[in-house]
């Protein structure tokens, strides 16, 4: 029993260490989030989010750095859902200025959030269709169709147990905002084209 102490001194001491650790954490996905969510809005409003994206993503390697020692906890849901966030993101960011996407691997994210932010830009892309609707513009939104059919698309390919990745309910939200956005811009057109043969019967006669 004289080494008792001394076991529990060291166990405490790494205790100790990832307790510090997670509360940094918790702050660093904190920010992370708050960052990812001004440029997911300032991308709506049309206005430059290049330094933003870049504070967003030198926080995710600071956080990565910080728990290289911990990777469980890089892969655990306190962090997870932040850069989830941060790929949503960067991946709407790319879609809607025509850029390739950005890659998990460069970015530091796992593959599990990137592809969970992937499936959240759907929505994303459904308000940009939504937006140029209400402006009367039904060819731009149609074109953001196009992009929300091909990520779902892609996203369909993964069929894997909650155990793997938890993916399913977000593969039957994309399905069902594909499926509204689908219709609401097939109205839009069919209703633009019969306005222009009324304006060109119009002008006939």
């Amino acid at each position: 029993m004289n080494n008792l102490q001394d076991i529990a001194d060291r166990i405490e001491s790494r205790l100790d260490e990832r307790d510090q650790v997670r509360e940094v954490a918790i702050k660093s996905a904190r920010a992370i989030n708050r960052l990812s969510g001004s440029i997911v809005h300032s991308i709506h409003k049309g206005e430059d989010v290049k330094a933003t994206m870049h504070e967003a993503l030198d926080e995710a390697h600071r956080l990565r750095s910080l728990l290289e020692d911990h990777p469980a906890m890089w892969e655990s849901g306190l962090v997870e859902g932040a850069l989830q966030e941060l790929a949503e993101a960067a991946i709407l960011r790319a879609l809607v200025y025509g850029e390739n996407l950005p890659d998990p691997d460069e970015m530091g994210l796992t593959s599990t959030a990137y592809l969970l932010g992937l499936a959240d830009s759907i929505g994303e892309l459904r308000r940009f269709a939504l937006e140029r609707l209400r402006e009367g513009d039904p060819h731009e939104a149609s074109k953001y169709l196009d992009l929300m059919e091909e990520l779902f698309l892609v996203l369909m390919r993964f069929d894997y147990p909650d155990a793997i990745i938890s993916i399913r309910r977000k593969q039957d939200v994309a399905r069902s905002l594909l499926e509204k956005t689908r219709g609401e811009v097939a109205v839009a057109l069919n209703s633009a084209r019969l306005q222009a043969k009324l304006e060109e019967m119009s002008k006939r006669y």
